[in-house]
């Protein structure tokens, strides 16, 4: 099944979207936004994925074409965005960009952030930034909502609460966050408003591509037009989904909507390319002795997406310019 949610209010209205991403139809009578059906997900998810067969089917007369740029984040505010660090491998890459080192507990207990959540950036919309010098930087990531979640869920456990999966952007600012981390307290300022997917998909869309709660799709980031990178998003993932999860819910329960993100999806093979600026430089500076890649400047555009194994975009796509935020 493919949600959506079409701008409206703070929340949007929830639409159920055909599996080409042709076709939407609203969720009228079932539910009104994506965050009152992850509420009571035993009870609308059934007739969700009643009306989803019916669209795609061509059973619904009141039907309409999908318009990605119309759409919201799926969730447009949520009550917790946490995301983590899975590949290790990008953790350690930027580390030495600041010429640090990771402790070997990396490789065995998840890193975790608790992000902004309030309000999302629309897939569509411009990313606004006062300064090209913060070092503005993109993150392709995948993320996945869960219901409710119990604390103390083992990994073994959490997989069951995994309703939804997205692709993410998560901008960074990387000029800021020495700074920051350099007090001991986290990121704040170097992390401002993240981007979802047009589209939140279930597991079963993905069929054999989503084993092991890791999604074994490679990850395709454009950047001014040109590809940039597209790592598999199921190689070389340290912490699976499962893991994540049971990581945050360790000692707190989750309510439904949490969203989770993977962190900057990062294969060892470099000629993968690479889902963010700081990893491309990163390995110009460890092979050429600099960076020459610069960070994103006013005017540039993103595009980050997914696509199946016949080619169809799967969560539709991330597509974003770059512009100087204007205090009104």
């Amino acid at each position: 099944m493919k949600l959506a949610s079409l701008k409206q209010g703070r929340d949007g209205q929830l639409l159920v979207v055909s599996r080409d991403l042709s076709r939407a139809v609203t969720a009228d009578g079932i539910a009104s936004t994506l965050q009152a059906a992850l509420d009571y997900w035993a009870e609308t998810e059934p007739a969700l994925q009643a009306l989803y067969q019916q669209l795609n089917q061509g059973g619904c007369t009141d039907s309409f074409a999908f318009d990605p740029a119309a759409c919201a984040s799926p969730l447009p505010r949520a009550y917790q965005w946490a995301d983590g660090s899975a590949y290790v491998n990008h953790v350690e890459l930027v580390r030495k960009a600041r010429g640090a080192e990771i402790p070997a507990s990396f490789w065995t207990d998840p890193l975790m952030y608790q992000g902004m959540s309030d309000g999302f950036i629309g897939p569509y919309e411009d990313i606004r930034l006062a300064e090209e010098a913060w070092g503005i930087d993109f993150e392709g990531e995948i993320a996945v909502i869960t219901d409710d979640v119990p604390m103390g869920t083992t990994a073994e456990q959490t997989g069951s609460h995994i309703k939804l999966l997205m692709l993410v952007n998560d901008v960074s600012l990387r000029n800021l966050i020495p700074n920051e981390l350099g007090k001991g307290f986290g990121f704040f300022q170097s992390k401002p408003a993240s981007s979802f997917s047009p589209v939140a998909i279930t597991p079963d869309e993905l069929g054999d591509a989503w084993r092991d709660t890791k999604v074994h799709h490679r990850l395709r980031v454009h950047l001014n037009g040109k590809l940039f990178g597209e790592p598999d998003a199921g190689t070389d993932m340290t912490f699976n989904f499962a893991r994540l999860v049971a990581h945050i819910s360790f000692n707190r329960a989750l309510c439904a909507g949490t969203i989770i993100g993977s962190g900057t999806v990062s294969n060892t093979d470099r000629s993968t390319g690479s889902c963010c600026l700081a990893e491309r430089r990163m390995l110009e500076i460890l092979e050429q002795g600099e960076a020459r890649t610069p960070f994103m400047k006013f005017g540039d555009r993103v595009r980050i997406e997914m696509l199946d194994a016949q080619g169809q975009s799967i969560f539709g796509s991330i597509d974003q310019q770059v512009i100087k935020y204007e205090a009104l």
